[in-house]
Formats: structure tokens, C-alpha cells, sequence
């Protein structure tokens, strides 16, 4: 019944030019499938320009030949300064997209009954990274970004990740990390040198060691995850997580009747907390796992 049926089983960016810019969206695709997203970027209290972009594509078909409810959610969380951050995040986001939708959405609107040519997802997303990689070293030599691209065919997200922005699992349990932070602190935790309250403070706690933008190939951390029933995936630039705690993440999320007021919600603490980076927040409840 083609790939994606298989598979199943069954920004533009903000104007950074203001300080105080807050750009949000909610979408639902519908009353069937309810796959519901909230998304907030702000430049937050202490930095100039907003570096970080956000990008959401949600496509739903209500037709009798239902193609499956397919979501592509990206973050980036640019650095340079002089704004060529905000260039990286926006060129590695849009070429990310570009590559996805072109290679795996696109040939579904016309052959989504016969369409089983298609790659890996793995494989594709790791494509996608690359491609990112390679159009920044080009047209933004210097400067660099995270990548967090997240595809969702139906509950089951397939997450590729760059950086320490971060994505989590948001359930009944809490919050659940599933993707790794590329920071010199996170490697020295691992190799037991550092503990987590000590990285917290350390001086080079926002050294990156992997980032779009780097030159060679770089290599991409993939996840996949099926969210659970009633739960939600949310994505975030460390301007959340480093100024807001996740168990109170999770609370706010838990507490929060959709997820646009969970992303206001989720943005106002870090603020209030502080505002030190800008912050991005995408948050994108699970669809129904149907049977088709």
C-alpha cells in the first residue's frame, strides 16, 4: 500500500530586526486526525536579535484514500554573531525542509498508493542534515547552527539532531530527553570528569563540539520514537531548558490546555527566569495511531 502506508502500519522566521518580536502559530489539521502544534520563538530579555527559526509543515488529506498525517517540525539555534547566526539557522532550516519535502512528501501527492522507491528515513534525514551542512559552510562560511529536525508520520517521530537544542517526549511519566546535547561539558560528563552540577556552571558550558556549519562531513544523532497516546513532542533552543527546570517543563505542559498556551507558558517562565538567550519552543501532540 506504498511506503508511508507501510512505514505506518496500519517559517518563514521571524522579523529579528525587533527586540521584542514574539511570532506564534497554532495549527490543527482537523477534527479527525487532531494533530494539534504550538510554536513560539522570542529573542527573550538580555540578546539583541533573535538566532534562532523555527519551521512547521503539518499536511492532513480528508479524501477517501487518506494519505497519513505527515508533520515536519524544525529548530535551529544559530551562533557568529553580527547575525550571521540568524542566517545560519534560517538557510540550515530551510535546506533541511527543502531535501525532506522534496525526497519523501512530494512523490507521495502522486503516487501514494504505488510510491515504494523511497529511502530510508534514516538515511534521508542524514541527507538532509548534510545538505544543511554543506549550504552553510557556503553561503555562511564562519558561522554555525543546531539542527533539530523532527518527522512525523502519524505518532512515530524520526528525529535527526545537531547541537544542544534539544527534543523531549512529554507523557504522563514527564519529560523524557531523547536526543544528546554535542557540548564539551556533556563529553566530560560522560567521560566522568564533570558532574551535572558542575556543568551547569562551568565556563564552557555552551561549547558546542558538533554543529551545522562545520566542515566535512558531520555526523547526525538519530532517534526514533513512537509518542504515546495523549502525549506530545517538544522541541526547544537551550534558552528554555537552561533557564526553566524540566520537571517544571513537564508540569507546565501537563497543566496547559493546548500546546500554543503551553508554548506561551513555557516561553514566559524562561523570561521570567531570566530571558539570557533567545527561545524557541515547538510542541506537537500525538495524532491517533489509525489503521488504514
Amino acid at each position: 500500500m506504498g511506503f508511508l502506508r507501510n512505514l505506518l502500519g496500519l517559517k518563514k522566521p521571524p522579523d529579528t530586526s525587533l527586540p521584542s518580536t514574539l511570532a506564534s502559530q497554532s495549527v490543527s489539521t482537523g477534527t479527525d486526525v487532531k494533530f494539534n502544534v504550538g510554536w513560539v520563538t522570542d529573542v527573550g530579555k538580555v540578546r539583541r536579535h533573535n538566532e534562532d527559526t523555527v519551521l512547521v509543515f503539518v499536511s492532513a488529506h480528508d479524501g477517501n484514500d487518506a494519505l497519513p498525517t505527515f508533520g515536519l517540525f524544525i529548530l535551529a539555534d544559530g551562533m557568529g554573531g553580527h547575525q550571521a547566526g540568524e542566517v545560519a539557522s534560517s538557510l540550515a532550516a530551510r535546506t533541511a525542509a527543502h531535501y525532506i519535502i522534496q525526497a519523501l512528501y512530494l512523490p507521495t501527492l502522486i503516487n501514494w498508493e504505488h510510491n515504494d522507491s523511497q529511502p530510508a528515513l534514516n538515511e534521508l534525514l542524514i541527507a538532509a542534515v548534510q545538505a544543511a551542512n554543506d549550504a552553510v559552510l557556503q553561503k555562511a562560511p564562519g558561522a554555525g547552527t543546531t539542527l533539530t529536525c523532527a518527522l512525523m508520520l502519524g505518532p512515530r517521530a524520526y528525529v535527526a539532531h545537531v547541537g544542544d537544542s534539544r527534543a523531549y517526549v512529554a507523557s504522563e511519566e514527564g519529560l523524557q530527553q531523547i536526543t544528546h546535547d554535542h557540548t564539551l561539558v556533556d563529553r566530560l560528563i560522560e567521560m566522568g570528569q564533570l558532574t551535572r552540577d558542575e556543568a551547569s556552571t562551568h565556563p564552557q558550558k555552551n561549547v558546542l563540539y558538533r554543529a551545522v556549519g562545520q566542515d566535512g562531513k558531520l555526523e547526525a544523532d538519530i532517534h526514533t520514537y513512537t509518542i504515546p497516546e495523549n502525549g506530545h513532542l517538544l522541541l526547544c533552543s537551550d534558552g528554555l531548558w537552561s533557564m526553566v527546570a524540566e520537571s517544571e517543563m513537564g508540569k507546565i505542559v501537563a497543566a496547559s490546555p493546548t500546546p500554543q498556551t503551553a508554548c506561551e507558558a513555557l516561553v514566559a517562565a524562561a523570561n521570567q527566569a531570566g530571558g539570557h538567550d533567545n527561545v524557541t519552543v515547538i510542541l506537537v501532540t500525538s495524532p491517533p495511531d489509525r489503521t488504514v
